[in-house]
């Protein structure tokens, strides 16, 4: 079980990249909802978001116990706030070419992760994994609504 923790919290390796793991945590994250949103556009990324936040939970202990509290390996977390992102965003719906909304939601998402405003720097004080996957789930919900007002304003132009 420690093997299939270390590899599923560091999602497949890229929590182990020394330079921004975060970062290369939720651009693997991005290019899997890429393909979802592609396959099941209606329901993928609600599928993909409960299920790395089931991951998140069941594997961070191992990242606490064996790394430390809310450790750079860990990522899971940064996959379940980047998949938040994109719940009002379906392949179906989008006009034109959806790369741009896919890099737009990437970097809303790590602006808000990294720099933690509006209260995310407080969930994260939260004790455990809970806290660990509670600040990105919110700096997914910042990033969301700057998304859907973007698209609401390329729209009305």
């Amino acid at each position: 079980m420690n093997f299939i923790s270390k590899v599923l919290g560091s999602y497949f390796g890229l929590g182990f990249i020394p330079f921004a793991p975060g970062t290369w945590g939720s651009l693997g994250a991005l290019c899997t909802l890429y393909f979802v949103m592609i396959a099941f556009p209606s329901y993928g990324v609600i599928v993909f978001l409960i299920t790395t936040c089931a991951l998140s939970l069941l594997t961070a202990d191992y990242f606490i116990k064996n790394y430390g509290d809310d450790a750079s390996q860990f990522v899971m977390d940064e996959a379940a706030g980047q998949a938040v992102v994109f719940l009002f965003t379906g392949f179906a719906t989008i006009n034109g070419d959806p790369l741009w909304i896919l890099l737009l939601g990437f970097i809303l998402f790590r602006a808000f992760d990294i720099l933690k405003p509006l209260g995310i720097d407080r969930l994260e004080k939260i004790p455990g994994k809970f806290g660990i996957l509670a600040d990105d789930l919110l700096a997914g919900i910042y990033a969301l609504a700057c998304l859907e007002l973007i698209k609401a304003t390329i729209d009305l132009i």
